[in-house]
């Protein structure tokens, strides 16, 4: 049995990693907004994070791996859409360099056309994505939604509203809109939450 990462913001990372063209298929704003949804859906799956008035809330205590509940319960109620936004680079910096202490991933400098300095990841073992892959694929095609594993379903979720291609092509988005809207009832308010953050900055630049 190949192992995975435990956090859901680690497995969302290594989802957007194409296998076939050997690098991220997206990065910047749009990933970290997805991997701050993951971090907030996690906590909310596992009861550390609840919801008052359309809002997150501190639930149960526990882990904070990513200092995300302790920056809810320091501040006043925002929405969800906020919190997406919020330090969204850090987060990917965070994410990527968690992966690559837990040695899951390597980073090197190389130069883009030979001038641009730029980093370039690369899995260090290519089965943990086809694993992460298959549990993702299996939650749009498997089981029924009740008994689908609750991070697969949330990984499918954040994967459709992040239009990960490298998990769900446009074409499967469209064929399979029902049952992704499933599966995203039973992840939490934070994957309809990055949707909109998305949503509102093709908007802002498209004006």
């Amino acid at each position: 049995m190949v192992e995975t990462p435990d956090t859901l913001p680690a497995r969302m990372f290594l989802l957007a990693y194409d296998l076939r063209k050997e690098r991220m298929t997206m990065g910047g704003h749009r990933l970290g907004y997805v991997l701050r949804a993951a971090a907030l859906t996690e906590l909310f799956l596992d009861g550390r994070l609840g919801e008052e008035r359309g809002r997150p809330v501190p639930g149960t205590p526990g882990d904070d791996p990513y200092g995300v509940l302790a920056r809810i319960s320091a501040s006043r109620p925002r929405s969800w859409q906020h919190w997406i936004r919020k330090d969204s680079r850090a987060m990917v910096r965070a994410v990527r360099d968690e992966l690559v202490r837990e040695r899951w991933i390597r980073v090197t400098r190389e130069r883009a056309f030979g001038l641009f300095p730029r980093d370039r990841v690369s899995v260090r073992d290519p089965r943990v994505v086809k694993t992460l892959w298959g549990g993702a694929s299996s939650a749009l095609r498997g089981r029924p939604v009740a008994h689908v594993n609750s991070y697969d379903a949330a990984a499918l979720a954040l994967a459709a509203a992040g239009e990960m291609t490298s998990v769900l092509p446009r074409s499967d988005r469209r064929r399979h809109k029902r049952r992704i809207e499933e599966l995203t009832a039973r992840t939490g308010p934070a994957v309809p939450a990055v949707r909109k953050v998305l949503r509102a900055q093709r908007a802002a630049a498209a004006g």
